[in-house]
């Protein structure tokens, strides 16, 4: 995958360059630890891609089979590509993909409940693609009849999801497509990631077009994070009043502790994002890891059990992500009418099981001074993340029944494993060697947190 901060220009001379203003990363955002994606949108109707990672294929081939079902209007238009030949199977030679924008209905639709459901994984914020590269907006814009409230829905799924999200003391987020709108855009369907940037709009008018919806989902819902995708339109990206660094100060002169993400195409980010792709050690900048819960973002229809993450495999992504200085940005893709399938919502609430025991361990932490040590001698491998005075040791395989503490913590430091209950039996004198048996009760849970009172050497 791409990393977006490596990616910048136009190279302005310096009398010319636009000044940005900070670029801080707040606190708030470094203690959250777990957010919640949404996509969903005008692809969640036809909710289907290929199965499968690409490498199955030639790689000039990829986009053709590409696994994400968000890109179902780029991969439609690819003629041959499996999407291509079902859609028109299912739908008919002449139904364009613009044509889903009035068969989508949410029906009864309960946003209060469904975000309530996200926010029992113990998350602590939402971000909600208001506008993907499809260019269907999901609040009521006068910049375009291409929108939910105008078609389809005929709701402001922006407002709705934002109030209650806000509603259980939330941080909310807007996802937006900058520099990608294929329903403002006339270029021939991408194909491979140089078409990904060639393909897009640069102009000034799209520019303005892109900065006049920016400005709205700030005016109207402040968002916490300001998360881009694919860059921006090149000029808007000067110091015009419709330029990036205009955009950006209006938001946080607006939202003094809010937070952007590092995918603008300028020398300017908050923090870094990794998708679908793991980090081998801590990275001193505070980043985010984005994956779906299967392979796709947009709810797929043709992905099975196999292929999606396992509550322990979930609950394994956290711990690793928090323990190398991320936070993780786990995505739901709900169906068309907005029910989550049964395959993420078990997912989905093992995590919440597990957070309800763990939270402390989680949010609020930092770094430890390495992210882990791997088992020896039978005992299982550990992820360590630290907060005041405490070291947490997560047991990634409390099978193992025994875990060997740091040669950093002296015995005669106080422990005890975090359990539903605070029995007493979870308190544990740590031993000249260190070793820690796991209770009983804690052996068959995706990881065991033992939490150390730090006495260091």
């Amino acid at each position: 995958m791409l990393n977006f901060e490596k990616r910048q220009g136009p190279v302005f001379a310096a009398d010319e360059a636009p000044e940005y203003p900070r670029a801080e990363v707040p606190t708030w955002y470094r203690d959250a630890k777990l957010g919640i994606f949404i996509h969903w949108g005008l692809y969640s109707v036809p909710a289907w891609a290929t199965v499968g990672d690409g490498t199955q294929v030639p790689v000039e081939d990829a986009y053709a089979h590409h696994k994400y079902a968000e890109w179902y209007g780029n991969t439609v238009r690819i003629a041959g590509s499996p999407t291509h030949t079902r859609h028109e199977q299912k739908y008919g030679v002449g139904h364009s993909y613009e044509d889903f924008a009035d068969v989508w209905n949410l029906g009864d639709f309960d946003t209060a409940e469904f975000v309530r459901s996200l926010g029992d994984t113990g998350a602590k914020y939402v971000v909600l693609t208001t506008k993907h590269h499809d260019g269907f907006c999901l609040w009521d814009t006068p910049t375009t009849r291409f929108n939910s409230a105008a078609r389809g829905p005929r709701r402001d799924v922006v407002r709705e999801v934002h109030d209650a999200t806000r509603a259980l003391g939330l941080k909310f987020g807007t996802y937006f497509s900058g520099a990608l709108d294929w329903h403002a855009s006339n270029f021939p369907a991408i194909e491979s990631d140089v078409d990904l940037f060639r393909f897009r709009r640069n102009d000034p008018g799209f520019a303005q077009f892109s900065a006049a919806q920016l400005d709205e989902l700030v005016e109207r819902f402040e968002p916490d994070i300001l998360w881009n995708d694919i860059e921006w339109p090149d000029a808007g990206k000067g110091r015009d009043s419709y330029g990036l660094a205009a955009l950006l100060r209006r938001y946080f002169d607006r939202v003094p502790e809010g937070v952007i993400n590092d995918r603008w195409g300028i020398p300017y980010h908050g923090f870094l994002t990794r998708e679908y792709t793991n980090v081998d050690d801590v990275l001193e900048t505070p980043w985010e890891s984005t994956r779906g819960l299967g392979l796709s973002f947009g709810y797929n229809s043709a992905e099975s059990a196999d292929l999606t993450l396992t509550g322990v495999e979930l609950i394994h992504q956290l711990i690793d992500v928090v323990s190398k200085n991320g936070n993780l940005l786990i995505n739901v893709g709900p169906r068309a009418d907005g029910t989550i399938p049964e395959l993420q919502r078990r997912t989905l609430a093992e995590l919440g099981d597990w957070m309800g025991v763990n939270a402390r361990a989680i949010h609020r932490t930092r770094p430890w001074l390495r992210a882990g040590d791997a088992g020896e001698g039978g005992t299982s491998p550990v992820a360590y993340t630290q907060g005041e005075g405490t070291l947490y040791l997560h047991a990634l395989q409390p099978q193992q029944a025994a875990v060997r503490l740091p040669e950093e913590i002296r015995p005669g430091s106080r422990a005890a494993w975090l359990t539903t209950d605070g029995d007493e039996s979870a308190l544990v004198a740590v031993s000249e060697g260190g070793l820690v048996e796991i209770p009983h009760s804690l052996r068959s849970r995706p990881a065991a947190v033992l939490e150390v009172v730090r006495e260091s050497r």
